[in-house]
C-alpha cells in the first residue's frame, strides 16, 4: 500500500515588495505635503507675531493723541490768561481761571475721569484710600474714620488711579 501523496500546493508569492515602495513613496509625499503645510502655517503665525506686536505698540503710542489733543485748547486758554496778566501787572482775572478750570474738567470728565467719592467722616477703607498721616481722633466715635482729605482721587471708569490722600483718626 502505497499511500498517495498529494502534490504540494505551490504558491506563488505576492509580490508586496513593489506595492510596499509604492505605498512608502506616498506616504513620504504626504509627509512632505504635511511638513510644507506646517512650515507655512508657522510662518504665517510668526507674521501675524509681528504684526499685532507692531500695531500694539503704534496703540499705546497714539492712545493718548485724542486726550492730548482736547486738552490743547485748554493750555491756549493758559498762555492767553498768563499774557493777560503780564499786562495787568499780575491781576487775577478769576472768572477767566474758573472758565479755564471747567473746561479742563469737563474735557476730563468726557474722556471718562471722575473724582473718587470720598467725604469727610466716611470709614476708612485701605483698599479705596491712601493715609498720608493718622492723628488722635478728637472723639471716640471718629477713630478709623476720615478726618481730613488732602488730595482728591480720581477713576478712569472703574479703575481708581489716583486714591485718596486722606488724614484717618486713630
Amino acid at each position: 500500500m502505497t499511500k498517495k501523496v498529494a502534490p504540494k500546493k505551490v504558491t506563488k508569492k505576492k509580490e508586496t515588495k513593489p506595492k510596499a515602495d509604492i505605498k512608502i513613496k506616498e506616504l513620504g509625499l504626504a509627509l512632505n505635503e504635511e511638513k510644507d503645510k506646517y512650515l507655512r502655517l508657522f510662518a504665517e503665525f510668526e507674521n501675524y507675531k509681528k504684526r499685532t506686536s507692531k500695531e500694539r505698540i503704534e496703540l499705546y503710542k497714539t492712545a493718548n493723541q485724542e486726550v492730548i489733543s482736547a486738552l490743547i485748547p485748554i493750555l491756549d486758554d493758559f498762555d492767553r490768561a498768563n499774557q493777560q496778566m503780564e499786562k495787568e501787572n499780575g491781576l487775577v482775572d478769576q472768572e477767566g481761571i474758573q472758565l479755564i478750570y471747567n473746561k479742563l474738567q469737563e474735557v476730563l470728565k468726557n474722556n471718562g475721569l471722575n473724582p473718587t467719592e470720598v467725604k469727610i467722616g466716611d470709614d476708612f477703607d485701605a483698599e479705596l484710600h491712601e493715609a498720608v498721616t493718622q492723628i488722635p481722633a478728637p472723639s471716640e466715635k471718629e477713630k478709623g474714620k476720615i478726618i481730613d482729605i488732602i488730595d482728591v482721587g480720581y477713576q478712569l471708569g472703574d479703575r481708581i488711579i489716583r486714591y485718596p490722600k486722606v488724614v484717618v483718626g486713630q
